[in-house]
């Protein structure tokens, strides 16, 4: 059965209601979380920014189009495989060019061509996973609206009332309502309903609408009146819907796209490269050039693709171990289990912090070492007590959480990493939610003691019942599959996720924490997030395909930073090597071992090139600990040398929401795999 993907709704300034379809209805549901949102304090940490956006919408942080709605000046964004900007009086489109060199490959923002509708100011009028629309305004007046969306080459305008717009550049006109003019390299493609082309005028009566297409490189005229056909009726929205089928190793997690428009019927599609044949209408033999290789146009009205399940783990498998290894690792969680000290904060740090003692205390049990366990779990029980109070920001100004009413989501009171600016919620969150759900697992005493801001942390980055309180889905992106880690997005390269694997790791902590308390919704929908997260972070981070021309002169074998407008091989806190692979590898949870050595990460010959390039001046570097222990995937020799590795690594070399236990554990394992 589909599941439908939900939606933040809201009303627009000329008083229609817009919004999203409804995801499922039972994701955090308003009668679940309302009484658990009134039960914290609530305060904005951060400052709150300005924000165009129309009365009764969730703010949309941690989109694709979050540069349109948060700061003084909207920025551009990227509706793959296109460009899209605010400009003062209407907007700029482009179709960006790829430029490959060493360490990047960036598409900037193209204003290729330009519609002027004489407005006075613009705010976000609705919104859904995939898809934006804009009121452009005119006072208190709504002139029109303009839709764009991920996987739609097309910019579509629809006029409030009947008006003349400019375009920057004359059209040549190629039929009734249809014509072509050429910006650069590339031609527009330009189809009007409900009025007419003069030139660079575009007469519109109410209603009537304008849609704008870049035409590929080599399209032939019986193709562009293919296209433009296609073109014409504009894209109103996106709606989502995704299912589990299949058990095993052959279970799938299918994600469904359908692109819904003024008359019905099909539109233009441009498929991500991690989709594969995912547009259910046919082919036009054309494709764009983008940062990710040349992908195709295709027309139809649905985009369905498939990702592999991956299952989330609350521990490592040791069946394999000899009582050798065990006897090592028993003796090295006693001396990590002593040398535990005072935990940080702040969400992010004090997350990790979190984490790690449940690695151990997963351990501990495992080993059988109960008075190690007992300790671990004391431990990680009051620290998760105490963050788990609801009133605890009343009387401390740390290790608590408040819900800001104008920006609507959880934030913990010492913010670490702009996560007052909603930046990384679901890093560290994720962090908390896998800790909880293993502690939890087999204690439902606790679960239901931790849950009312547990379920709030979960709620900030998973809703998907249209609350009010949250948007659905804060950072996850379901055409991309993959996440946005910056809260407002006030880049001109559009929106950024830096780890892809505190990313997966943010929603196996969410699958584990719906296991523990027993949420079969959230449990669908976090398997969904997880399965396609662990799928895009091979795609497009890990394991990415980076042999044709457009990414000819990029020199590494991974893309550490993936933003909307260009890949990157750098990060935000280092330039070290070890660094740039390690934050796609961290916290390496027991969950990551199944995604890891898929097919789909490039085998043994991937994992090498990666460990080579990363570890050119050894593992005592940043993150470097998760380097030494992805080696071991590569296989058991490897894994022998770097458990040899792992010995001569200092205590420094070792991560902070690390252990060497767990290092070791992870290492054994993956050699006795």
């Amino acid at each position: 059965m589909l599941v439908l993907a939900g939606c933040t709704g809201g009303s627009d300034t000329d008083g229609d209601t817009t919004g999203r379809p409804d995801a499922g209805g039972d994701v955090f549901p308003s009668s679940q979380v309302d009484p658990l949102v009134a039960a914290l304090p609530h305060e904005s940490v951060g400052t709150v920014p300005t924000m165009r956006l129309a009365d009764g919408l969730v703010p949309p942080t941690n989109t694709w189009f979050s540069g349109l709605v948060f700061g003084d000046e909207p920025t551009p964004v990227f509706p793959f495989p296109i460009s899209f900007q605010l400009t003062q009086a209407g907007f700029a489109a482009g179709l960006p060019v790829p430029v490959a060199s060493e360490k990047a490959i960036v598409s900037p923002a193209l204003p290729d061509v330009t519609l002027d509708v004489q407005a006075s100011a613009t705010e976000i009028s609705a919104y859904d996973d995939v898809s934006v629309t804009i009121a452009h305004l005119d006072g208190d007046a709504v002139l029109g609206h303009t839709t764009v969306a991920e996987g739609s080459p097309v910019v579509s305008y629809t006029a409030a009332t009947a008006q003349t717009d400019t375009l920057g550049t004359a059209v040549t006109t190629v039929g009734d309502g249809r014509g072509t003019f050429t910006v650069g390299s590339t031609t527009w493609g330009v189809a009007v309903t409900d009025g007419s082309l003069d030139g660079t005028a575009v007469r519109l009566d109410e209603g009537g609408s304008v849609v704008l297409v870049p035409l590929p490189d080599g399209a032939t005229d019986e193709q562009v009146r293919t296209v433009l056909d296609a073109a014409a009726s504009p894209l109103t929205s996106v709606t989502t819907a995704h299912r589990a089928s299949g058990s095993g190793s052959s279970a799938v997690s299918t994600t469904e796209l359908g692109y819904e428009t003024a008359a019905g019927g099909d539109t233009l599609l441009v498929p991500a490269p991690h989709m594969g044949d995912a547009a259910t209408g046919g082919g036009t033999g054309l494709g764009y050039d983008t940062i990710y290789g040349t992908v195709p146009l295709s027309i139809g009205s649905t985009l369905a693709f498939d990702a592999p399940v991956t299952t989330a783990s609350t521990g490592l498998d040791l069946s394999g171990l000899s009582d050798d290894q065990r006897a090592q690792l028993e003796d090295q969680v006693q001396v990590d289990v002593a040398r535990t000290a005072e935990t940080p904060v702040d969400t992010y740090y004090g997350g990790k912090a979190l984490y790690r003692s449940a690695m151990l205390l997963q351990l501990a049990r495992q080993l059988g070492d109960d008075a190690s366990a007992e300790t671990l779990r004391t431990s990680v029980v009051d620290r998760l007590d105490r963050w788990t109070d609801p009133s605890g920001c009343e009387t401390r100004v740390q290790e608590c959480f408040v819900y800001d009413p104008a920006v609507k989501g959880v934030v913990g009171k010492a913010a670490s990493f702009g996560s007052d600016e909603f930046n990384d919620h679901y890093f560290h969150y994720g962090y908390f939610l896998y800790a909880a759900g293993v502690v939890a697992a087999d204690d439902p005493e606790l679960a239901e003691r931790w849950r009312p801001v547990m379920d709030l942390l979960a709620a900030d980055i998973a809703s998907g019942a249209d609350n009010g309180s949250f948007p659905d889905r804060r950072a996850f992106d379901p055409y991309w599959s993959h996440s946005w880690a910056s809260g407002y997005s006030p880049f001109a390269d559009g929106n950024n996720q830096e780890s892809s694997s505190e990313a997966v790791n943010a929603y196996a902590g969410l699958s584990l924490w719906a296991a523990a308390t027993g949420d079969d919704a959230l449990g669908d929908e976090a398997s969904w997030m997880l399965s396609g997260e662990a799928s895009s972070a091979l795609a497009y981070w890990l394991a990415p395909d980076l042999t044709g021309p457009t990414s000819a002169g990029y020199g590494h074998a991974i893309v550490s930073l993936t933003w909307g407008g260009k890949r990157d091989y750098g990060t935000w806190f280092s330039a070290e090597p070890s660094a740039i692979a390690g934050i796609q590898l961290i916290p390496l949870s027991p969950t990551s071992v199944s995604y890891l050595t898929s097919s789909a990460g490039g085998g043994a010959r991937q994992i090498a090139r990666v460990v080579d390039e990363a570890s050119a001046s050894g593992f005592d570097r940043p993150l470097g600990d998760y380097v030494l222990m992805y080696s071991a995937l590569e296989g058991p020799d490897q894994a022998a040398a770097a458990l040899t590795a792992l010995a001569d690594l200092p205590e420094t070399g070792i991560d902070d929401g690390n252990s060497r236990a767990y290092a070791m554990a992870y290492v054994m394992t993956a050699g006795a795999r």
